[in-house]
């Protein structure tokens, strides 16, 4: 079924031309530094945490921490998926300019990381709810095996959810127009493009995304009313407070990747300009926060950083 006005032009796109955020065209040489800043932050700060996992002898070998340096690995990635193609865009107009197959890849690589990174959310949920609710058997639970086989668990769901993504994204003919009305190949404004009818397409899409992160946030919620179940039985108010800041800087980097991802892809309508302030904040700023939230908030990391610095 062709929509209609598209039905004249049948030459396929061979390239996108992507518009960026509206405010920066105004003023290109200040987001262009700002943005440089918070992608060199947001690299060398998840290197940090990550020389600091991988030195420390005791740290690498507990799970949390080996998650840790799952999500430090994951954030590194999103954040180079969106933010390159950003400040290329920023430099030169040619550089706004990204290949068909490039968006593909582009756009896959995104949902991706950004799927693998909800699952890995909850398996550290789950995680802390074992090491809260279960301290004297979760050695034996979270082994080395079975935490390898939950970190490789997650890349691999990831993998598959983004291509599920993918194909329905460009199974569709593009044929014209080639501007798309965001700073990277997302979903929902690269299907505005498409010479087809994509109603089918977006349900099937939008179903998925709602159906992992409802059941993800589900799972997560679940582990954190037994760990605040657990916590309260604590007698002693420096024992709560020990178990608590043991979880809160998880639970802070949940809401911020779960409220930001449900108001881009769970609304019923969608405005570009709104979801491309949210979608910069969750693959750019949030990133750049991650390493110094946990790194803030989590004695042992400071501990160990301190260790690293002395050496």
């Amino acid at each position: 079924m062709k929509l209609p006005g598209k039905s004249g032009n049948q030459t396929p796109v061979r390239e996108f031309v992507l518009e960026g955020l509206p405010m920066a065209g105004q003023l290109p040489l200040l987001f262009l530094l700002l943005f440089l800043l918070i992608y060199l932050l947001t690299l060398l700060g998840n290197l940090v945490i990550l020389v600091v996992i991988l030195c420390d002898p005791r740290l690498h070998t507990l799970p949390m921490y080996v998650f840790l340096a799952h999500l430090s690995i994951l954030d590194s990635c999103l954040s180079s998926v969106t933010v390159p193609k950003v400040l290329a865009g920023l430099v030169s107009p040619g550089g706004r300019t990204i290949s068909f197959a490039g968006c593909v890849v582009q756009l896959y690589a995104f949902h991706f990381l950004a799927s693998t990174e909800c699952f890995l959310y909850t398996v550290m949920a789950y995680d802390r709810y074992q090491a809260v609710c279960h301290p004297l058997h979760y050695t034996t639970v979270m082994g080395r095996r079975v935490c390898m086989g939950l970190a490789a668990g997650t890349w691999l769901t990831g993998c598959i959810h983004g291509a599920i993504h993918t194909c329905l994204t460009f199974r569709l003919p593009y044929c014209g127009p080639h501007q798309i009305d965001y700073f990277f190949c997302d979903i929902s404004p690269v299907l505005k493009l498409a010479c087809a009818d994509t109603a089918a397409d977006r349900t099937l899409i939008l179903a998925n995304i709602g159906a992992v992160i409802a059941a993800c946030f589900l799972l997560i919620c679940i582990s954190y009313a037994y760990i605040v179940a657990a916590v309260l039985r604590i007698r002693t108010a420096e024992g709560r407070r020990r178990a608590f800041s043991t979880c809160s800087a998880h639970l802070t980097l949940v809401i911020l990747f779960y409220g930001s991802s449900a108001f881009i892809y769970l609304r019923p309508s969608s405005n570009q300009a709104s979801d491309g302030m949210v979608a910069m904040f969750y693959t750019v700023v949030t990133p750049m926060l991650n390493p110094f939230i946990y790194s803030l908030r989590n004695k042992e990391m400071m501990r160990a950083l301190r260790k690293l610095a002395c050496r």
